[in-house]
């Protein structure tokens, strides 16, 4: 990101050609959502949503600047090898992501009834079917071996240190407080919908605990391992920073194609589907991309805009409801 004050850099962003067909086809998938799901309320309301999230979420980028203001810019695609060892890297993580998701969706099918997919059945969206403990615990299991462990000690063992994949800070206090102030940004919001608070003190703490465990390693740390500690520096090797900045946004829907509530089995429900996995989850990517390239730190993110908001102010009661806690 270029030096000068924070006008400066905004018009410079501004200017940024990747930048501007972004928000084109922002535009162009929202049009395309209304009229594909014209007539239903549900559909029509998470497109509004959505740019109310995405405008909300570019006002909190604004203030994390301000708030790592006097930081140098960590340069991460000093963190990634050489272009065309990056560009094999990233294309054979892709390769085994998606593997990886075909094969999860296959297998929760066959054993469950559902894919297995980076969210559990009614995370944030409401539940369509009770998930049995065992079928929760598989989730969790699956996705974080096959997304998280598995790819990290691959590429430490390829060499790379924890520096390189983003996950070693270099400003511990300036990383807390960002993620205290996004952290409770979160939970303010939360707390406008059915949150943790309106549980019992028994179905907080069991559930709670449960939500916490299963998510950290069902969604929290396969997305920050894959997208933000790996492929992340690998983009800001291969493209320009901005271009970089919004695949890392753009990964994290990719990764979620497969929701539960997607259904791909007529052509104007997969379209329909894809553009609203990109519309609901691209205004997150962009927030999780911006807090790892401005703190190089990618746990930032997980602990400010993943791991407890949503994921036990808001999910617990998903997991309350699924463990039949009372």
């Amino acid at each position: 990101m270029p030096e000068g004050s924070f006008g400066s850099r905004l018009k410079n962003a501004i200017r940024q050609r990747s930048l501007q067909v972004a928000l084109l086809l922002w535009i162009l998938l929202s049009i395309v959502g209304w009229l594909l799901g014209r007539g239903t309320p549900r559909v029509v309301d998470a497109i509004q949503y959505s740019s109310m999230a995405l405008i909300a979420l570019l006002l909190e980028i604004g203030l994390v600047a301000r708030l790592t203001w006097r930081r140098p810019v960590p340069d991460l695609g000093q963190r990634a090898p050489e272009r065309s060892i990056a560009l094999r890297e990233t294309l054979w993580l892709w390769v085994y992501g998606i593997v990886v998701l075909i094969a999860g969706r296959g297998i929760g099918l066959h054993f469950f009834g559902e894919g297995i997919a980076l969210h559990l059945n009614g995370s944030l969206v409401g539940a369509t079917r009770v998930q049995t403990p065992a079928e929760l615990f598989t989730w969790s299991a699956y996705n974080s071996i096959l997304l998280a462990l598995i790819p990290y000690v691959v590429f430490r063992l390829r060499g790379y240190s924890r520096e390189q994949l983003n996950l070693k800070s270099s400003n511990l206090k300036n990383d807390t407080l960002v993620i205290l102030v996004v952290l409770a940004i979160g939970i303010l919001v939360d707390l406008t919908g059915p949150n943790i608070f309106q549980l019992t003190r028994r179905q907080q703490i069991v559930g709670g605990s449960l939500s916490f465990v299963l998510h950290l390693f069902g969604t929290d740390l396969p997305i920050m391992v894959f997208i933000y500690a790996i492929l992340l520096p690998r983009y800001f090797r291969l493209v320009s920073p901005m271009t970089a900045f919004l695949l890392g946004a753009a990964s994290y829907p990719t990764m979620h194609v497969f929701e539960s509530w997607a259904r791909y089995d007529t052509l104007q429900h997969s379209v329909l589907s894809v553009v609203l996995v990109f519309l609901t989850f691209f205004p997150a990517g962009l927030m999780k991309s911006f807090l790892t390239l401005r703190t190089g730190n990618a746990w930032v993110h997980l602990w400010a805009f993943h791991a407890i908001s949503p994921h036990v102010t808001v999910d617990t009661r998903l997991i309350v409801h699924d463990f039949n806690i009372h």
